[in-house]
């Protein structure tokens, strides 16, 4: 069961300028509430195939996890697969009919989510509901930064 999360922002950018920007994973913890540092492996150059880990935060609480870039097509589409938890984020660009780009952030589990995250949502950060909560206010978050640095 795909259990997706989805949230969209207008930037008033055009989408090359916007890409330039996402496409670099590393520059996630510049606008996530909850990454605070991404590295990848070996310092390759962001494209598909690329493995990388990111350090996390909610609340006290931190953790690593382990992603590799699944989708890589130049302004449109960056996709990456966390391997503890299933899930796959993506950042889809697309022309705005209002002009600039509509920036659309995706959370989509279509394996389902992992025993291992289950168990660890249930026990460390509030339950499933309380989470879920938590990151779609970070996606707001999140495309909120991302615009404001693509407008700037």
């Amino acid at each position: 069961m795909d259990q997706q999360l989805e949230d969209s922002i207008r930037i008033d950018a055009p989408p090359a300028a916007v890409w330039a920007i996402v496409s670099d994973v590393r520059r996630m913890a510049e606008w996530s509430p909850q990454v605070t540092s991404t590295r990848i492996k070996d310092g390759a150059e962001p494209g598909e195939g690329v493995a990388f880990t990111n350090r996390n935060r909610h609340g006290e609480l931190e953790w690593t996890t382990h992603a590799r870039i699944v989708r890589f097509e130049p302004e449109r589409e960056v996709a990456f697969r966390v391997e503890e938890n299933w899930t796959v984020w993506s950042l889809h660009l697309a022309p705005s009919d209002a002009g600039g780009t509509l920036l659309t952030q995706r959370r989509s589990a279509p394996d389902g989510i992992s025993d291992l995250s289950r168990d660890y949502t249930e026990e460390f950060l509030g339950g499933t509901d309380a989470f879920t909560a938590s990151l779609r206010d970070g996606m707001r978050q999140t495309l909120a930064g991302i615009k404001a640095t693509a407008e700037a």
